[in-house]
Parts: structure tokens; C-alpha cells; sequence
């Protein structure tokens, strides 16, 4: 599925980097979600030379949870990838990845690898996970049951993983109530089924100005914040031992601190109260509630440091 959104100048690269896979059996969805650029006069140039892609148009526009889903009703594929139109496939992704979901036994529901960041002029700037002089991690990357490292860090670079669609049909597609897909995904996935690892580069990854990633650090009314407490608050139902537990406050912590510097004083107090639950409310988290509660902001610190940090982030 690949799901477009404003992306005029990307998506044609996108659709084409899925067509040029060495691995024949593939079906390619493509969803418009109410772009207003060029995106579907781009697409439907595309589909005069490529008449076999399915391609729908939403009239409003609907979010990733909603679009995708709206596609997933279509897939008759054993895996699915779910493909921003701004990123692209390196040319054996799609049989690397069969390949080795053939090996796997059906307790793996999720393959991910590493990705190359490229910046709009398709540059290639960083990797996800930096590599050595083979191409390889450097790092131990976690694989098999990754439920509580999800739950404590941001490890899986989305756009590289590819689903069991069984596996989304079990959980109901993505949360439509959500306004992002990958955290409540992985949560949700994870519980169930195990990840694999596959260390090589097998996407590539855009950067772009305004994208999704950055409106976790929008000033009040943030809808990211919001569906991370959501997602938290499942997890605490879904949580079975300690460590899941002091996992997931580590990441309500985080959060709440983001909730706090960007005056989304309402997420604090919600944030606040799940760690409440799970009996990990700290003193610094006591302070910040008191600061909040009162509405007193460090948000002229904090959009100093957000204007270095998103200046110079991979």
C-alpha cells in the first residue's frame, strides 16, 4: 500500500521503486488522501503505462489509519508494506524480505531492517542504524519478542517493515481513532508476535520539512501527544511483568516531559495519573505536574532547543 499525501514530487520515484522489484508478485494499492498539490494528476500519469495498479482517491482526508485500512480491504497478498509515497524501496527489498518470512515459523509477524535517510533531493545523509565497513549494525538490534523494548525506546524505522496482512486482519488494521499508526502497531503486534531482524539496507528513508514526525513538538492541541497516551494506556492493560512495567513508565516520562514543554498542559495531568497507576510517579514528575497545574511554561527555552535540534537531527 502506498499512501500519498501532498507528495507530487516524491511519489512517482516511490511507485516506480515498488515496479521495479525483482520479485515479480506484487500488487500495488495506491491511496490519495485528499492532497491538495498535484498528486493525483501525478499518479494517474503513472497508471496510463501501469493500467494493474489499484488506486483510490479519498474525497476528504481521512489520516494514514483510516487510508490504509481503507487499502488493507483490497490486499489479497500474504505480506504487506506499508509505503509513505515520499520513501522508496531498494530494488530486492520485497524478495529479501519473502524470503526470509518463508524461513520463519508463523509466531514472526513482522520483519524490519535497517534504512538510509535521504534528504528531497533523494541524498542519501544517514542510516537509521549506523553501520561498519560490511554494511552491518553496529549495534544489537532487538528481534524475536520486542514487546518491552518497544514499549521503552524508538528502535524500528517504520517504512522498513514488512506485516503478515493475517496478523493485521487479527488486530483489527490500525486504530482509526489514532492520528499515527506505528506505535500503536508495534504494541499491539508485538504482544502477539515475534519481530526479526533483517541487518541490511533495504529503504531508503525521505526527511522532510512539515512532516508527521515533527508535529510531536507542536505548541497546544498536540493530536500526536494525545494517541501516545492512548497507546500507553493499552499498554498498561497489556503489560505482565516488572520490567514491561518500569519499561513503559520510562516511556510515559518522556512524553509527559514533551506534554509539559509544549503547553499540552491536559496530556500532563493524563500522563501524570497513568504513572499514578503503575506506582512510578517520581519527584521531578511531581514537579512538573505542580508547573503545569499552574501553567507556568518553558516553552521560549524549549523552542530554542527544538529550532538546534531539528536543524541539525539526521
Amino acid at each position: 500500500m502506498c499512501l500519498c499525501y501532498n507528495h507530487e514530487r516524491f511519489v512517482t520515484e516511490a511507485l516506480f521503486s515498488v515496479i521495479n522489484q525483482t520479485y515479480a508478485a506484487i500488487e500495488l494499492i495506491v491511496v490519495d488522501d485528499a492532497s491538495s498539490d498535484n498528486s493525483v494528476a501525478v499518479i494517474h500519469a503513472f497508471l496510463k503505462e501501469h493500467p494493474q495498479v489499484q488506486f483510490l482517491v479519498n474525497e476528504i482526508n481521512l489520516g494514514n489509519c483510516r487510508s490504509f485500512n481503507r487499502a488493507l480491504l483490497l490486499a489479497s497478498g500474504t505480506y504487506i508494506i506499508d509505503l509513505a509515497a515520499d520513501d522508496v524501496l531498494l530494488d530486492t527489498r520485497i524478495e529479501k524480505q519473502v524470503s526470509l518470512f518463508e524461513t520463519l515459523d508463523t509466531r514472526y509477524g513482522v520483519i524490519f531492517s535497517n534504512a538510509a535517510y535521504i534528504n528531497e533531493r533523494s541524498i542519501v545523509v544517514s542510516h537509521h542504524y549506523q553501520t561498519d565497513t560490511q554494511g552491518k549494525s553496529r549495534k544489537s538490534i532487538p528481534s524475536g519478542d520486542v514487546y518491552q523494548q518497544v514499549l521503552q525506546q524508538y528502535f524500528i524505522c517504520t517504512p522498513t517493515m514488512m506485516m503478515r496482512k493475517s496478523v493485521l486482519e487479527a488486530l483489527g488494521g490500525y486504530d482509526e481513532s489514532l492520528s499515527y499508526e506505528d506505535f500503536d502497531f508495534w504494541v499491539r503486534s508485538s504482544r502477539k508476535y515475534k519481530y526479526a531482524y533483517q541487518d541490511e539496507i533495504l529503504t531508503f528513508k525521505r526527511k522532510v520539512k512539515g512532516s508527521l514526525s515533527t508535529k510531536f513538538y507542536q505548541l497546544r492541541q498536540n493530536k500526536l501527544l494525545e494517541s501516545t497516551l492512548i497507546v500507553c494506556q493499552k499498554a498498561y492493560k497489556l503489560n505482565r511483568t516488572e520490567g514491561e512495567r518500569q519499561a513503559l513508565a520510562t516511556n510515559i516520562r518522556y512524553h509527559l516531559r514533551q506534554s509539559y514543554y509544549t503547553k499540552n498542559y491536559p496530556l500532563v495531568s493524563g500522563y501524570a495519573a497513568l504513572l499514578k497507576e503503575l506506582s512510578y510517579i517520581d519527584f521531578i514528575t511531581q514537579v512538573i505536574l505542580w508547573l503545569s497545574t499552574h501553567k507556568i511554561s518553558v516553552w521560549s527555552l524549549y523552542k530554542l532547543y527544538l529550532r538546534i535540534f531539528l536543524k541539525f537531527r539526521p
